[in-house]
C-alpha cells in the first residue's frame, strides 16, 4: 500500500509539472509581443515628435567636383512599407542642386545614373534642374551610367556636356508608358457579378478595370502617351543634335548596349566613374578640385531605429505573410497598375 501511495503521488507530481510548462510558454509569449509592441509604438512616436532630421546641407572649404546618384526609381517619394526612405529622394535631390548652384567652391558636377526611370514629372523636374544648373553656374555636367540608364534615366543623362556609360550598361529605353490596364468585366460576368459606377461623363471612369475600354478612351490615353514622347525625342534630338528623323528611329523604347548606344551618339564615351572624373579634370583644368559624394542620409531618429534593428524588414515581412491570398494579389497587381501614372520607365529595368 505504501509504495502504492508513493507512486501515485510522484504522478500528481508528473502532472502537476507538465502542466505548469505551458503557462510558462504562453507567459513569454505575451511579454515578447508586448515588447515588440511596445518597440514599434516608440518608433512611431519618436518619428511623429522628432520628425526627420536627415542632412540637407553640407560644406565644403576648398574647390570640389559634386557627385550626385541618382539611384532607383524617379519617383516623388521612395520609401518601404513604413515610411523609411530609400533608394533616389527626389526633393532632397532639387534642394542639393540648389545648393550646390550657390556654393562658390562648387566647380563642377557628376551626375551618376543607375536608374529604370520613373515619371514624367520627376524624371522633367530633375532635368530642367541640371540645365539651370548649367546655366547659372556655367560649370561642367558629366552623367555617368552604372549597370542601368534606361527612359528617364537617360532622359536625365541627355543634357549632360559628356556621358560615359559602363561597359556592362543598358541604356535607351527612349519612349513612355501608362503600364498596364487590366479588365476583369468578363471574369465579373462570369461569377454573376455586376457594378455600377457613377459619373459626370462617358470618360470620367476611363481605365477602370471592371469596364471595358472603348476606342475613344484608348484614342485619349494614346493622346497623352504621344505628347509626353514628343516631349522625349524632342530632348533627345536637341541635347545630343541628332536629328530628328534619326532620333524616331532609334526612340521605340529598345534598350541599347553601351556598344549600341555610342554608335547612335547617345553616349560620348565607354568607361568607368574614375575615368569620367578624370576626363573632367583634364578638360576643364579641375586638377585642384577634390570630389565630394552627395548622398542622402536618414538621421532621423525613425530612421536610424528601423535602419539599425531590422525592425521594417521585420514588419515588412509579416504584412506580406498576412496578405498571401490569390485575392489580394490579384487586387494589388490592379491596384499597382492602375496607381500608375505616364512615366518614362522602363518595366522590365524596373
Amino acid at each position: 500500500m505504501e509504495t502504492n501511495m508513493g507512486n501515485e503521488e510522484m504522478n500528481m507530481q508528473r502532472t502537476m509539472v507538465l502542466q505548469e510548462k505551458p503557462k510558462k510558454k504562453k507567459r513569454i509569449g505575451l511579454w515578447i509581443f508586448l515588447g515588440i509592441l511596445a518597440l514599434f509604438i516608440l518608433i512611431v512616436v519618436g518619428a511623429f515628435f522628432l520628425g526627420d532630421d536627415s542632412s540637407y546641407s553640407y560644406a565644403v572649404d576648398e574647390p570640389y567636383i559634386a557627385t550626385i546618384y541618382v539611384e532607383g526609381t524617379i519617383a516623388s517619394s521612395n520609401t518601404d512599407s513604413f515610411g523609411v526612405a530609400m533608394g533616389y529622394q527626389h526633393n532632397w535631390t532639387l534642394d542639393q542642386m540648389d545648393y550646390l548652384m550657390s556654393d562658390e567652391n562648387n566647380k563642377g558636377l557628376i551626375v551618376f545614373v543607375n536608374s529604370p526611370g520613373g515619371g514624367v514629372y520627376e524624371s522633367d523636374e530633375l532635368y530642367l534642374k541640371i540645365k539651370e544648373y548649367q546655366e547659372i553656374t556655367g560649370n561642367p555636367v558629366y552623367a555617368t551610367m552604372g549597370n542601368m540608364a534606361a527612359s528617364g534615366g537617360y532622359y536625365i543623362s541627355a543634357p549632360a556636356d559628356k556621358i560615359f556609360a559602363n561597359r556592362n550598361t543598358w541604356t535607351g529605353s527612349i519612349g513612355v508608358t501608362m503600364g498596364t490596364l487590366f479588365d476583369v468585366s468578363d471574369v465579373l460576368k462570369k461569377y454573376g457579378i455586376k457594378t455600377n459606377t457613377i459619373t459626370s461623363g462617358a470618360n470620367k471612369a476611363m481605365g477602370s478595370p471592371v469596364e471595358p475600354m472603348t476606342e475613344e478612351q484608348h484614342a485619349i490615353f494614346q493622346s497623352l502617351v504621344d505628347e509626353a514622347y514628343e516631349q522625349f525625342t524632342d530632348i533627345v534630338s536637341t541635347e545630343r543634335d541628332i536629328p530628328m528623323a534619326d532620333t524616331k528611329k532609334l526612340a521605340d523604347g529598345r534598350i541599347y548596349t553601351a556598344k549600341q548606344a555610342l554608335k547612335l551618339k547617345l553616349v560620348d564615351k565607354i568607361g568607368t566613374y574614375e575615368e569620367a572624373l578624370n576626363d573632367m579634370r583634364e578638360t576643364y583644368d579641375l586638377y585642384n578640385c577634390e570630389q565630394v559624394d552627395v548622398i542622402y542620409e536618414d538621421d532621423s531618429l525613425f530612421g536610424s531605429l528601423m535602419a539599425d534593428t531590422g525592425v521594417s524588414n521585420m514588419l515588412s515581412s509579416i504584412v506580406k505573410l498576412k496578405s498571401q491570398s490569390d485575392v489580394t494579389e490579384i487586387l494589388g497587381l490592379v491596384k499597382e497598375r492602375k496607381d500608375s501614372p505616364v512615366s518614362y520607365l522602363c518595366d522590365y529595368l524596373k
